[in-house]
């Protein structure tokens, strides 16, 4: 057994290392640990001499969701309600949703609602005023949308307020515009003139054709030429397709059809002498109308003529389609504008707009104005819808050449060698034009590109761009027409747009007809009914009466239907009394039969007086 030694007390070093060691020990009973800093022994043994209870909870995900929950619902009491209850009982700064302008509820507004009145049956009323509620909400909602349309309409601005925008050449608007846009300013000097010019439906390419037969087709954008033939005749009309890899061209005999290589896929001869064409996109026709009258409608998509007709108006002098309803709108030289569809071998309606030839027809993008001018200088804005009588009319100092529509509604204006724009010149009177170009070329005719600032002008020396600010569409819609679009989804949309082809049928002034019931139709089923012999025609009154629907008991429906099958059972109560007389009057008497021997008795008949 050992014997621990004894500790020299006498000894100053070892008390010094003692005095070290006791206010060490003292220092560590004066700190104290926290819960989460101690050990699991040493937990316990703090509990015990401190008296103070440590649970170790295992925290788990559901644990950490709840707690999740429970910050976010108080952020979201403190954001909304304040911080304290007094704050709590104050009244929401921004109560629901933020207001809407207006002005944006007015442009997307389609018109007077119904407000129920002349409406007897309660189950009707109730129906049409949830029918308005969801119109309102879906107005409400396109107003709101607006927020996403990242681009705005741009316009001319100018500092001193009595200047006009008229005076504002080409070279002002290059100086005061960024590089990229100065591009779209530009001159093709060609001479093989006078062109026409078009651009495609997305506004990315630009198609030429001459006189002389120069046919070329490039992007206007980057420049980059797509074809550039010579068909060795006069062309008279171009037109794209459904898509840019395809064009028309009415040449001197018959109708030809090239692919964006300049290689020739079809040549329509059935169409002969085309003057106007025009392409109807969601119905895959090719309108057309020939120097003696004659309109056609051309199916591209099966490639078979979907209706020809005559219009008996001679040489045709303008022609454009109506965006609205497909419908030809065709000027003669009498100053009469006729409505053509395929189907109908009569024109849909005729208006008398000018006592001189028509010289130039535009139609707007919505179908709701139509602007004709005439030789006799004058210029009418009519509203297609009613065709009462126009809504504005102007003098110009010379016969319009060309007439034609933006996206937002500004009409160009094209005379010899100038070409005039009027902002807002249909739903007001216009004193002057918004803008003036003036070129040392005649002019022959002009098309404002679709979603950009460009008014392209086809001359008898070339082709000339010019920008016109606040012309085009600053938003587009990608699946209606994308600028931007690729080879996959060029294919994708032609795909996309055949399966939604619109029958030729369906062309009408109204396009919503096919919704409507057919009144007259029935008519003339029991007219032709009523012409089969061995047929009963049944008595139908075709004048509409009114009807208590949900009003009537079913109590006082079988009053009247007893009341019917009483009257009923009276009359032939009557008829069949009215028979059984006319029968014994009718009945003769017996007589007395001899058998064999009743040929020899005598008839006496009365003596003559």
């Amino acid at each position: 057994m050992k014997v621990p030694r004894q500790k020299n007390q006498n000894n100053p070093a070892q008390k010094n290392v003692k005095s070290e060691q006791e206010n060490k020990n003292e220092s560590q009973k004066k700190e104290v640990k926290r819960y989460f800093e101690l050990d699991k022994a040493d937990s316990k043994t703090d509990t015990k001499t401190d008296e103070v209870k440590v649970y170790n909870v295992k925290v788990t995900p559901r644990i950490l969701w709840n707690q999740k929950q429970k910050d976010q619902k108080r952020k979201f009491l403190k954001n909304e309600y304040g911080n304290t209850f007094s704050q709590r009982k104050q009244k929401k700064k921004y109560p629901g949703k933020a207001p809407i302008d207006p002005k944006r509820l007015e442009k997307h507004s389609r018109g007077e609602g119904l407000q129920g009145i002349g409406v007897r049956n309660p189950i009707h009323k109730l129906k049409l005023q949830k029918k308005e509620k969801l119109y309102q909400k879906a107005l409400e909602q396109a107003a709101r949308s607006e927020i996403l349309l990242t681009e705005d309409q741009g316009y001319v601005e100018l500092e001193d307020e009595d200047s006009n925008t008229r005076a504002i050449n080409q070279q002002i608007i290059a100086r005061n515009i960024d590089i990229a846009a100065a591009t779209k300013i530009f001159e093709l000097n060609l001479d093989f003139g006078p062109y026409r010019a078009k651009y495609s439906r997305n506004g990315r390419y630009l198609l030429l054709g001459s006189k002389k037969g120069h046919l070329a087709s490039f992007d206007w954008v980057t420049k980059k030429l797509n074809f550039e033939i010579n068909v060795m005749e006069s062309i008279h009309d171009i037109s794209w397709l459904h898509i840019e890899t395809m064009v028309a061209a009415a040449q001197k005999d018959w109708l030809y059809i090239y692919d964006n290589t300049g290689t020739e896929l079809h040549c329509v001869k059935t169409i002969s002498k085309v003057l106007k064409m025009e392409f109807l996109p969601y119905h895959f026709l090719l309108a057309s109308v020939n120097e003696y009258g004659f309109l056609s409608w051309l199916d591209i998509s099966i490639g078979e003529i979907a209706g020809e007709c005559n219009s008996r108006a001679g040489r045709p002098k303008a022609m454009t389609h109506n965006p609205y309803n497909a419908t030809l709108c065709l000027g003669d030289s009498k100053g009469v504008v006729s409505l053509w569809a395929p189907t109908v071998k009569e024109p849909l309606a005729k208006i008398l707009c000018h006592k001189t030839p028509v010289s130039a027809i535009s139609v707007d993008n919505r179908g709701l104005y139509m602007a004709t001018s005439g030789v006799d200088r004058s210029i009418k804005i009519w509203d297609i819808r009613n065709l009462d009588g126009p809504l504005q009319h102007y003098k110009v100092w010379s016969p319009p050449v060309d007439l034609d529509f933006s996206q937002k509604d500004m009409l160009a204006v094209g005379f010899n060698e100038t070409v005039e724009i009027y902002s807002n010149c249909c739903t007001q009177t216009v004193s002057k034009p918004y803008l003036r170009h003036k070129m040392a070329k005649t002019v022959n005719n002009f098309k404002f590109c679709p979603f950009e600032d460009v008014l392209g002008i086809g001359t008898d020396r070339g082709f000339t761009s010019i920008i016109v600010p606040g012309s085009g569409e600053p938003n587009f819609d990608a699946l209606e027409s994308n600028p931007f679009q690729t080879k996959k989804q060029r294919k994708e949309a032609e795909v996309k747009a055949l399966l939604e082809k619109i029958p030729a049928e369906l062309i009408t002034l109204n396009p919503f007809e096919v919704t409507e019931v057919d009144v007259p139709t029935m008519k003339d089923i029991i007219d032709s009914k009523k012409k089969l012999l061995h047929v009963k025609p049944k008595k139908v009154d075709m004048t509409p009466r009114r009807k208590n629907k949900g009003q009537t008991h079913i109590a006082r429906k079988k009053i009247i239907k007893d009341a019917a099958r009483r009257d009923h059972i009276e009359k032939l109560k009557a008829a069949s009394a009215l028979y059984e007389k006319d029968e014994q009057k009718e009945k003769p008497v017996r007589k007395q039969s001899f058998g064999v021997l009743d040929r020899f008795v005598s008839n006496p008949t009365k003596s003559k007086k």
